[in-house]
């Protein structure tokens, strides 16, 4: 790892307190369990060029407050990033996030454009949260390669929907498993007296701080969002798929009716991304990546007793040197409660 990543990781965790008995209180009502469905695509957003992170698919299971094996109690109150006296929860996720290059009609390597890869794995997670603060460390472990099934799932959906596939998927880059260790923490900061449990129209700030080191993504970064509406105290804003800035998967729900709008920005000092520098141990087609990536989200949350439904558009800045503009996608994702 360069001088500069290793200064970038320690400075983020540095920042992220740990185990302080400051005035911090639980969140006013227990988590439930919480199952969510994302779906990111180029298609949702007002770019569709169909290219780069195209296409990107998760589902998680969170469970309620508290409810976790002992192993895994025992386990967050040994990681230092995580509250032992704060409400803990463990989760579990299954994604796929797939990359091609913007020309998909040349069945020769494109070699000033993005390679063609897909990434499939699971992920366990560990979470304590407080009314003000949400930590979270999660473990992936998958492959990157054509047992990711980047092409099966890219054919089978632009058949349905009537589209000529892609013709390049023979040079993605090759089989390696993939395991990535990621830490974020987010806090709440009310910025009026409505971001409170009132039910009132509010507005708070939700601050970021993320780090993932592992052979397909090693990163840090930070953000912030901007949340008006009146829920705000529902959650930490809806999850997306890493990498990005963060949310939660976990929601309380009220009775009735809850809303917010967002906005914000987050940035990430890139280090490591296979999707652009190739395989780790073996040659693969590749970019220059850029060491600096930023992303511009806004969307809106709405929620109804047990469900929540959020929507995120995303700009996010060149990836690599020779791209062709920014790339923009949406976001749709689904949380039932129960």
């Amino acid at each position: 790892m360069s001088r500069f990543a290793h200064a970038c990781l320690i400075a983020i965790l540095a920042g992220l307190p740990v185990r302080t008995a400051a005035a911090q209180s639980a969140p006013t009502t227990p988590a439930p369990a919480v199952i969510t469905g994302i779906t990111d695509n180029d298609l949702y957003g007002p770019d569709n060029r169909d290219r780069h992170y195209t296409n990107g698919l998760r589902f998680a299971w969170m469970s309620a407050d508290g409810d976790l094996p002992r192993w895994a109690r025992s386990l967050a109150d040994d990681l230092p990033l995580l509250d032992p006296s704060a409400p803990h929860r463990i989760g579990w996720t299954l994604a796929q996030s797939m990359f091609t290059p913007q020309n998909k009609a040349a069945s020769a390597p494109v070699l000033n454009d993005r390679p063609y890869a897909a990434w499939l794995y699971g992920g366990v997670k560990l979470q304590t949260e407080r009314s003000d603060r949400l930590d979270t460390v999660e473990l992936d472990v998958g492959m990157v390669g054509p047992a990711a099934l980047g092409q099966q799932v890219q054919d089978d959906w632009h058949q349905l929907i009537g589209v000529s596939g892609a013709n390049g998927w023979s040079h993605q880059i090759k089989n390696e498993p993939g395991l990535d260790l990621m830490l974020e923490r987010l806090w709440r900061v009310p910025l009026t007296a409505g971001a409170d449990d009132s039910g009132e129209p509010g507005v708070d700030l939700v601050p970021n701080a993320v780090a993932s080191l592992g052979n397909v993504f090693t990163y840090g970064g930070g953000g912030i969002t901007l949340r008006f509406g009146n829920d705000l105290q529902a959650d930490f804003g809806p999850p997306r798929i890493s990498p990005a800035v963060p949310g939660s998967d976990s929601f309380h729900p009220r009775q009735g009716f809850g809303w917010y709008v967002f906005a914000g920005a987050g940035g990430r000092a890139v280090v490591r991304n296979i999707t652009l520098d190739g395989n780790t141990f073996s040659d693969s087609q590749s970019v220059r990546k850029r060491p600096l990536v930023a992303d511009l989200h806004g969307g809106v949350a709405l929620m109804y007793d047990n469900a929540r439904l959020a929507y995120t558009l995303t700009a996010r800045s060149k990836e690599f040197y020779g791209q062709n503009g920014y790339d923009y996608f949406g976001s749709l994702e689904l949380s039932w409660a129960f």
